[in-house]
């Protein structure tokens, strides 16, 4: 706020088990103010309490439920409180990938809101003038700046740019241990085709990158394995081009990758310490090389 005041959301965070882990220090999610050197609790009805933004006029503040993929709209009161909290938006009933996580608002109230397909851009009134369409799942979205690298072509009549999670998911994972992995860590980073013959770009556009009979993407379905097992994502990766017999993962087929992924689940659900055991015999092997 424009008096100093701080609006923080406190959700589940590095939590793994969310509302089930036993480090879990409070029994709600919550939006938080701290102002003049007081904490003060403003809203607990919102399960998986997320992203959070000002109306520009700040009368407004925006709250996003991700669970259940819906935005809230608070009245801000003199003393900056909240009352009359209302649904100004409602994305439970879509289909498309994503959910109410990030947001942003512009100078004229509009809301960019990540959500199923991209960025939703949404009206001060609560009506979708359009979406931004993303090639990943967005989670997070920012105003750019000057320098026009930083804006997105797609966006008329406002400069913003979709913010990127992978180097900061890498640093929480060094930093405190949060299971997370990103496609570069699993060696699946996007390769140039400049120089490819047309039909080996084609070739590509249906290897370990992409859907394969309406089926999730490989990588999504490694990421969920190594998220819910809580394994080492770098580990899985030496682990998987052993498996595979290829110097990297990114030269292995999709067929290999496929029925790896397939034995990686069994294991894991089956025997998960001897999987975290074979795991670690790769880090000594990477101690020893190094």
């Amino acid at each position: 706020m424009s008096d100093g005041a701080i609006y923080f959301t406190d959700t589940y965070g590095g939590l793994r088990l969310r509302d089930k882990d036993p480090r879990r220090e409070l029994e709600f999610n919550a939006v938080f103010m701290w102002k003049d050197g007081k904490l003060t609790l403003l809203i607990k009805d919102m399960p998986n309490t997320n992203g959070l933004a000002f109306s520009p006029d700040e009368k407004y503040l925006y709250v996003n439920g991700s669970r259940d993929n819906y935005v809230k709209r608070y009245e801000v009161l003199a003393d900056d409180t909240l009352a009359n909290g209302k649904m100004f938006i409602d994305l439970s009933k879509e289909t498309e990938r994503g959910i109410t996580d990030g947001l942003r608002v512009d100078v004229k109230g509009n809301l960019y809101e990540t959500g199923p397909g991209g960025v939703w851009i949404i009206s001060p009134e609560g009506k979708h003038l359009g979406t931004i369409r993303a090639p990943e799942q967005a989670t997070n979205v920012g105003f750019g700046d000057a320098d026009p690298s930083n804006v997105s072509s797609l966006v008329h009549g406002a400069e913003m740019r979709v913010a990127e999670t992978r180097a900061v998911n890498r640093a929480l994972r060094k930093a405190y241990g949060i299971g997370l992995c990103s496609v570069e860590e699993l060696g699946w980073a996007p390769r140039s085709t400049a120089s490819k013959p047309p039909d080996q770009t084609k070739v590509t556009a249906n290897g370990n990158n992409s859907h394969h009979n309406g089926q999730p993407r490989l990588r999504d379905r490694l990421c969920l394995l190594i998220r819910q097992y809580q394994l080492d994502a770098g580990l899985v990766k030496a682990y998987a081009a052993d498996y595979c017999g290829t110097a990297t993962l990114r030269d292995a087929s999709r067929e290999q990758v496929e029925t790896f992924i397939n034995d990686l689940a069994e294991r894991a659900a089956k025997d998960r310490d001897g999987l975290i055991c074979q795991l670690n015999s790769y880090a000594r092997q990477q101690e020893r090389s190094s």
